[in-house]
């Protein structure tokens, strides 16, 4: 918040304002979640060039079911800006729903990526997925959750997503899906540590 707010205002202990104001706010003290360090070290994977060249993917689940019947959220992070995409899904979509959701949604915004990693989810692994990224030239690095080798990108946007999700859920309950692109938006514009 602070970041956000000292690009258009300044006051005098303007920063300790803020903190005190967010360690008041019921809001995010429901929401907040704890922040642990993995057991290991991140082994940083090289880093991107170009935008979107290189990405993280995995799935938020277990989700309150929503009116339209979403009970996931399929995170796919660019690693070079850190700007994600959240797409609402349901846990039973097929892998040609899946495809063609990624074919809308990363591929034709923003090119066919050089890598990608993720964790071994079973979507991840099938042979039809692995195939369609062989074809489309990409490589795929699976892995699982907090592994060394990964840069536990997915991990902290879906814990922030968790975060922002917690606030939705709190105020318009199975409506979260209706909101998930103001999500998207807040998160993709908001300041982001290393």
């Amino acid at each position: 918040m602070y970041h956000d707010l000292k690009k258009l205002y300044w006051w005098p202990n303007m920063k300790a304002d803020i903190a005190t104001y967010v360690s008041k706010c019921l809001t995010c003290a429901k929401v907040k979640a704890e922040h642990q360090k993995p057991s290991s070290l991140h082994q940083q994977p090289e880093i991107p060039e170009l935008k979107w060249e290189k990405i993280t993917m995995d799935f938020v689940s277990g989700l309150l079911r929503t009116l339209s019947g979403y009970d996931t959220i399929w995170v796919i992070v660019n690693r070079l800006t850190k700007s994600a995409h959240f797409l609402p899904m349901k846990k039973t979509d097929s892998m040609e729903k899946l495809t063609q959701q990624y074919l809308k949604e990363i591929i034709y915004r923003h090119g066919v990526p050089v890598s990608i990693i993720s964790d071994r989810d079973s979507r991840f692994a099938s042979g039809f997925w692995r195939s369609l990224q062989n074809a489309l030239g990409t490589e795929v690095n699976i892995s699982t959750a907090y592994h060394p080798e990964t840069d536990g990108q997915s991990e902290r946007t879906i814990q922030t997503l968790e975060d922002m999700l917690w606030a939705c859920v709190i105020d318009f309950g199975k409506r979260w899906d209706r909101h998930l692109p103001l999500v998207e938006f807040s998160y993709n514009n908001s300041y982001h540590g290393k």
